[in-house]
């Protein structure tokens, strides 16, 4: 294979259910090999311990990443008790250990529903955000912490789905930027006790489910037994996420003059992202209504080519 065809022209978004053990860009790279995708980006990392959904965006797909970025997530979550690790996950070495007191149902269901609705949560140490050009992990596996400012989130739902003595298994719907190991802990704390993620695993982003996910296993298996084009019929559309956005159809003209990255006269909702669609109904990008709702100037738009390879 010669330089120039050893990558294809591929747009649209895969969804991928990550295994446990592999970095988010890892995967992402195993995928993108397997596709022969030309260009490609991952929409929120997942930490090595996590597994579940992690939508990839290929080609195209990628300019419109930050919307699935911005997008609630929901988990499924292992909360081990009595033992606070270093990391807030199985990964870390335990640095504290207490008793465990017995969990009645009723209270520990009072104490879930605290947690509902908006909060300030600090980051944890062993985090990818940034403090002096540094990411917060490396700093941590130097001994050193500082401090971190916290951050406004959302829980929208906390439910219990199992209880054992010393395990939690919990659902958790929450806004971006939340770290459900720190959830995991001042839930622990609030019991009386220590405790850290043993398990998690992302059921969901924006729109997309867990359940239409498929392994890496899976994309290879069908590499080898259908051909490297069926691999395409796993893919979803360019503007996948964005299936919320109002949608805008324009006529010929307008559809032109947008194309050349000038606003022009339409209705829609006032300073409103919306789908701009061709006069045939098909995707050509993003663009963004003005206050009044009369005017749309291009914000996001397709290349010309799709498809192809290259």
């Amino acid at each position: 294979m010669t330089a120039t065809s050893r990558w294809r022209e591929v747009d649209g978004v895969f969804l991928l259910d990550k295994g446990r053990g592999i970095t988010s860009n890892a995967a992402l790279q195993q995928a993108r090999l397997i596709f022969r995708a030309r260009k490609a980006g991952h929409t929120g990392s997942l930490d090595p311990l996590a597994t579940g959904l992690l939508p990839l965006c290929f080609g195209e797909a990628t300019k419109f990443a930050g919307h699935l970025l911005d997008s609630p997530k929901a988990y499924e979550v292992v909360v081990k008790l009595g033992e606070r690790t270093c990391t807030g996950d199985a990964e870390g070495e335990v640095t504290e250990s207490r008793p465990v007191p017995e969990l009645d149902p009723v209270a520990l269901g009072e104490v879930l529903r605290s947690f509902r609705g908006e909060q300030w949560q600090v980051p944890p140490m062993y985090s990818a955000l940034k403090h002096g050009g540094r990411r917060l992990y490396e700093l941590a596996r130097a001994g050193e912490e500082v401090e971190r400012p916290p951050r406004r989130i959302y829980i929208h739902d906390l439910g219990l789905l199992e209880l054992q003595a010393d395990l939690l298994r919990l659902t958790v719907g929450c806004s971006k930027g939340t770290y459900v190991r720190t959830l995991a802990e001042d839930i622990a704390t609030r019991l009386g006790t220590v405790g850290h993620v043993a398990e998690l695993r992302r059921t969901e982003v924006g729109c997309f489910q867990l359940g239409s996910a498929h392994r890496i296993e899976d994309l290879q298996a069908r590499l080898e037994s259908l051909g490297e084009l069926a691999l395409d019929d796993w893919l979803l559309p360019v503007d996948a996420a964005l299936v919320g956005e109002p949608a805008l159809k324009l006529d010929p003209e307008p559809a032109h003059r947008l194309r050349q990255g000038n606003p022009v006269i339409a209705a829609g909702p006032p300073g409103a992202r919306v789908r701009l669609l061709d006069p045939s109904g098909a995707f050509m990008g993003t663009g963004r209504m003005d206050a009044l709702g009369r005017q749309v100037a291009p914000e996001r738009l397709l290349a010309a080519r799709q498809g192809g390879v290259g």
